[in-house]
């Protein structure tokens, strides 16, 4: 290419005739004009079967890393204060500030600490001893009257014949809301995830499907 280019310099101040040989000249060096040269698109890394991967990016829609429900490979990293989080890459990973726990083939998993999601739940225990609890706000979307958690439970009663006991644990998180609800002679939690606006998108079995 340098020396192409050093050929061109050189017909800079010749007559105007030569500009057939420049033309010619160019297009050897494969330099055409009006060619650009483009590079193609990285093809995004998929995540294993052995994940399951819930919402469509983490921490906002669109992001490459994906939060991770309960599975063999997670199952044993599972915290209530911290968000599993499965990354294509460790850059990626240690862009969310969490601790890595590992990887499931081109997958790095972290997990994401959610703060102190449990302050200030002494203090309410305590109160509920010397006057009734309050009931959820019926314009709470996750726990209302007709919001995602009537929802979840409607939906895996229809999976399972009617076997649900009851919600174990709702987890709020900036990328959705996942509830954890406990169904009779199931192994593991049924899961429920969805929108912090109420809105349920996902319902899956979290334990080993061979065990139902």
């Amino acid at each position: 290419m340098y020396l192409c280019l050093a050929h061109v310099l050189g017909y800079r101040f010749r007559p105007l005739g030569l500009l057939v040989g420049l033309c010619g000249l160019l297009t050897a060096c494969g330099m055409a004009p009006g060619e650009e040269t483009t590079v193609p698109a990285a093809e995004p890394v998929a995540f294993p079967e052995s994940l399951v991967v819930i919402g469509d990016g983490y921490p906002a829609s669109g992001d490459p890393c994906r939060r991770l429900g309960e599975s063999a490979v997670t199952s044993n990293w599972l915290d209530d204060s911290a968000v599993l989080v499965g990354c294509p890459g460790m850059a990626e990973a240690k862009a969310l500030g969490g601790t890595i726990l590992g990887a499931d083939g081109p997958i790095a998993i972290v997990s994401v600490p959610m703060g102190d999601a449990n302050a200030g739940l002494a203090a309410a225990g305590s109160a509920a001893t010397s006057a009734p609890a309050a009931t959820a706000p019926a314009t709470d979307p996750i726990r209302g009257a007709g919001g995602m958690e009537s929802a979840c439970h409607e939906r895996i009663n229809e999976m399972t014949s009617g076997e649900v006991i009851g919600t174990q644990r709702i987890e709020e998180a900036e990328s959705g809301v996942m509830i954890y609800v406990n169904v009779r002679t199931a192994q593991a939690p049924w899961q429920c995830f969805g929108s912090r606006e109420g809105v349920l998108d996902q319902v899956f079995y979290g334990g080993d499907e061979g065990a139902l």
